[in-house]
C-alpha cells in the first residue's frame, strides 16, 4: 500500500501543470497561444545554445502592437505576438533567417524606434558576431565584430542602452562587456586600448582609434563569462553577473562600482531589477534566488524551492507595489525620529497609511509588496511574494513598539520584547537568545545595534563550529606555548590573527551572509510545466511567457484575462530566408 501511495505521488509530482493558483486568482496555459517553429517538431536541444525570446512594442495603432522575436537552433522567427486575443498562425512569420555556421544567442530590439514599419533588432551569436537587422523590412543593417577581431568568444547577452538610438551594449563569454555605436564601423585591425579605471576585479578601457571606431569602450569585469547583466529603470546602473559567483554593480556614465554580493555557491546565471530599481534578484548554479537591497548593498531575503540551476528571475510590474514600499522604506528612519513625539506621530501615520494600502491589495496576512518569478533546469516555475516583514523588518517594530506605548503611556524607555510578524514567505523560526556567546557578523551587529531580533536559530553544525573554536582557542593560548613567547610577542600574533579573522568574517558576511543568517523564502507557487530545461520567463500586461529548451513558447493567461482563441490552420510552412 504504501510503494503503491508513493508511486502515485511520485506520478502527480512528476505531471506537467496546465495551470495554477495564486492568491489573484488562477494562471491558465493557452495551447493555441503557443508559439514554436511551424512544424511543430520537438528541437533536439542536447548541447544546443538555450532558446530565448524577446518582445517589443510598435504601437500598432489596431492593437496588435507587440511583436515577438525567438531563436531555436539555427532558426530565428520574428512574428506578431497576439497573446490571449487570438490564435497563432505559425505559417505566417513577419520574418524567419536560418544561419549557417554560427547560431543566434540572444536577441534585442530597440523600443525607442520601433515603429510598425521598421525594427531594429541586434542578435548575438556563438561566435561572437553581432547582427543587425530590420525584421519587417527583411533587411540587414550591419554586422559587428564580423572578423572575430574584437573577441572571439560567444555573445552571452545584448541590449540596447536605455534611452539611446545608437548606443547597444555586448557580453561575451570571455569575461568582457564592449559598448558599441551603430553609427560607428569596426576597424580592419584588432582594435588597442588605454586604460580608463580599474578596481578591484574590474577594469575600462577606451578605444585608441583616433577615428570613431567600435568599440567606444571594453569591460573586464571578473573571471569567467558575464553570464547577463540587466540595467536600472532609470537606465543609470549596470547589474553584471559572472560565472565567478558574483554580482557586481556599476554606475554605467560614471563607470564606478557601486557594489558586489557574492553567491552561495558556484555561478551566477541571471539577474533582474526590480521595477523601482530598490532590489535586485539573481538567480544560478546554487539553485537559489537572492535578493539584494541596492541602497544597502546587502542581501536581505533568499528563496530556496528549486531544485537544480536557476535559468531567468524577472519581476512581475502588475502584482509590484512599490508606492507603498516606498513609503515604508521612509518609514524606517533613525532612532533619534522615533524619540521626537512629532516626528513619530507623522512617521506613523505614513506607516499605517502604507499598510493601510498594502492590506487593501491582499486579503491574507502578508500583504504583497514585489513578486517575481524564476524558472529553472528543473522544468518548474516559482512565483515568489516578497513582504514588508522581509523588507523593512524594523520599522514593522517599531511600529508595534512605539503604538504599544502610546497606548499604555510608556515612557518610551521600554525595550521591544514582541517577535517580529512573519511573512507568510517565511519559514517559522524562534529568535536567538541574548546571552548566546556566538560571534557575530556586520549583519548580526546592525540588527542588534537597532533592536531587531535574528530571524533563525543558530544550526547545529555551527553550535559544534563555535565548540570546536573554543577548543582551538584553549589550545593556542596553553601554558607551554606561552612560556615559548614572550607576553609582548603573543599580543601582536594574538592580535594580527584576530585581524585577519574578523577582516575575512567582515568579507564574507557583507558579500554572502550564511543562510541562517537572512530570511528564507518559500516559493508562493512552485510548479513543473515544461519536459525540457526552462529558459524564459517574461511578464506582460495580461499575461505571463514561459519557454523550454525544446523550443516551445508558452502564454500563461493571467486570472480573468482568458480570452476566446480563434482555431487557425497552422500546418503550413513558411520559406525562410537562409543566412
Amino acid at each position: 500500500m504504501w510503494k503503491m501511495a508513493a508511486e502515485g505521488g511520485g506520478k502527480e509530482a512528476n505531471e506537467i501543470k496546465t495551470q495554477f493558483s495564486t492568491r489573484e486568482g488562477v494562471y491558465k496555459l493557452l495551447p493555441n497561444s503557443e508559439y514554436s517553429r511551424p512544424n511543430r517538431v520537438p528541437f533536439n536541444s542536447q548541447g544546443s545554445n538555450p532558446v530565448k525570446v524577446s518582445f517589443v512594442n510598435v504601437n500598432d495603432q489596431s492593437g496588435t502592437g507587440e511583436r515577438i522575436c525567438f531563436n531555436v537552433g539555427r532558426e530565428l522567427y520574428f512574428y506578431i505576438y497576439k497573446g490571449v486575443r487570438k490564435a497563432t498562425d505559425l505559417s505566417k512569420p513577419v520574418d524567419k533567417r536560418i544561419y549557417k555556421g554560427t547560431l543566434p544567442m540572444c536577441h534585442d530590439s530597440n523600443a525607442l524606434t520601433a515603429t510598425a514599419e521598421s525594427v531594429s533588432l541586434l542578435v548575438g551569436f556563438s561566435a561572437g558576431q553581432i547582427q543587425l537587422i530590420d525584421p519587417i523590412k527583411k533587411e540587414t543593417s550591419k554586422l559587428f565584430n564580423e572578423d572575430r577581431l574584437i573577441d572571439k568568444s560567444a555573445v552571452t547577452c545584448l541590449k540596447w542602452v536605455p534611452g539611446s538610438e545608437h548606443l547597444f551594449l555586448v557580453a561575451h563569454s570571455s569575461g568582457c562587456l564592449y559598448l558599441y555605436n551603430v553609427e560607428h564601423t569596426c576597424g580592419t585591425t584588432p582594435p588597442h586600448y588605454q586604460l580608463l579605471k580599474q578596481g578591484e576585479s574590474y577594469a575600462i578601457h577606451t578605444g585608441k582609434s583616433k577615428s570613431a571606431r567600435n568599440p567606444l569602450l571594453r569591460w573586464t569585469v571578473g573571471e569567467g563569462a558575464v553570464n547577463e547583466f540587466a540595467f536600472s529603470p532609470d537606465g543609470k546602473f549596470l547589474a553584471c553577473v559572472s560565472q565567478d559567483g558574483f554580482l557586481r554593480v556599476f554606475s554605467f556614465d560614471a563607470t564606478e562600482l557601486r557594489g558586489t554580493m557574492k553567491s552561495y555557491f558556484g555561478g551566477l546565471l541571471c539577474v533582474c531589477w526590480s521595477p523601482d530599481g530598490q532590489f535586485i534578484v539573481t538567480g544560478g548554479e546554487d539553485d537559489l534566488v537572492t535578493v539584494w537591497s541596492f541602497s544597502d548593498a546587502r542581501v536581505v531575503a533568499r528563496g530556496r524551492g528549486h531544485k537544480s540551476w536557476v535559468s531567468v528571475v524577472a519581476f512581475d510590474h502588475c502584482i509590484t507595489s512599490t508606492q507603498d514600499c516606498k513609503a515604508l522604506a521612509e518609514f524606517s528612519g533613525s532612532d533619534e525620529d522615533f524619540h521626537d513625539n512629532s516626528q513619530f506621530n507623522g512617521n506613523r501615520e505614513r506607516a499605517n497609511s502604507a499598510q493601510s494600502g498594502l492590506s487593501k491589495q491582499n486579503s491574507t496576512n502578508g500583504s504583497v509588496t514585489y513578486r517575481f518569478g524564476s524558472v529553472g533546469q528543473d522544468t518548474q516555475l516559482c512565483l515568489w511574494d516578497l513582504t514588508e516583514d522581509v523588507l523593512f523588518p524594523l520599522s514593522r517594530t517599531r511600529t508595534q513598539t512605539n503604538a504599544m506605548s502610546a497606548e499604555t503611556g510608556a515612557n518610551g524607555n521600554s525595550s521591544a520584547s514582541s517577535s517580529l510578524p512573519r511573512s507568510n514567505s517565511l519559514q517559522h523560526s524562534a529568535g536567538s537568545s541574548p546571552n548566546s556567546n556566538k560571534p557575530t557578523s556586520i549583519v548580526d551587529s546592525a540588527l542588534i545595534a537597532t533592536g531587531v531580533s535574528k530571524f533563525a536559530t543558530l544550526a547545529l553544525h555551527e553550535v559544534r563550529k563555535e565548540r570546536n573554536q573554543e577548543k582551538e582557542h584553549k589550545r593556542n593560548h596553553s601554558i607551554s606555548y606561552i612560556s615559548n613567547k614572550s607576553s609582548d610577542k603573543l599580543n601582536q600574533i594574538i592580535g594580527a590573527r584576530a585581524a585577519k579573522t574578523d577582516a575575512a568574517r567582515m568579507l564574507e558576511m557583507t558579500s554572502c551572509p550564511r543562510m541562517e543568517e537572512i530570511p528564507l523564502l518559500e516559493p508562493l507557487v512552485c510548479k513543473k510545466i515544461a519536459q525540457e530545461r526552462l529558459t524564459v520567463l517574461v511578464f506582460l500586461e495580461d499575461c505571463l511567457v514561459t519557454a523550454c529548451q525544446e523550443g516551445f513558447v508558452c502564454t500563461w493567461a493571467r486570472p480573468g484575462k482568458v480570452g476566446l482563441l480563434s482555431s487557425q490552420n497552422q500546418d503550413s510552412s513558411p520559406s525562410g530566408t537562409v543566412v
